[in-house]
């Protein structure tokens, strides 16, 4: 599966951003992580079963949204009221060996077991 990303930007404090990851082929786990500098790459969402199922890190929740066209095999974030520790380069991920939703949305706190990864896009969130 390639994934590539796109939609990052610049924006100051309290706006917003979309970003999108489109996909080669489906994958029933995929997710978003971000790797600020100098900082450990972390779980922002986990999207299971084409978005049934969809589970958000605390720091980013009520605030991110994350969806999927099936149809376009295409991976969306939506990112509102951005502050400036959301800045990171963000990155999509695919997980196609988790079969069930608990699997998907647990290993979004270890970023090892998504096998594939996308190049990133950078978000910048100024004060």
């Amino acid at each position: 599966v390639q994934l590539v990303e796109s939609g990052g930007g610049s924006v100051q404090a309290g706006g917003s951003l979309r970003l999108s990851c489109a996909a080669s082929g489906y994958s029933n786990c995929m997710g978003w992580f971000r790797q600020a500098p100098g900082k450990e790459r972390e779980g922002v969402a986990s999207i299971f079963a084409g978005g049934n199922s969809v589970d958000y890190a605390d720091s980013v929740k009520g605030r991110f949204a994350s969806s999927q066209d099936s149809a376009k095999n295409t991976l969306y974030l939506h990112m509102n009221s951005l502050k400036p520790e959301d800045t990171a380069m963000y990155y999509c991920a695919a997980d196609p060996a988790a079969w069930y939703g608990g699997d998907c949305h647990a290993n979004l706190a270890r970023p090892s077991e998504y096998t594939y990864w996308g190049h990133g896009t950078q978000v910048t969130v100024s004060s």
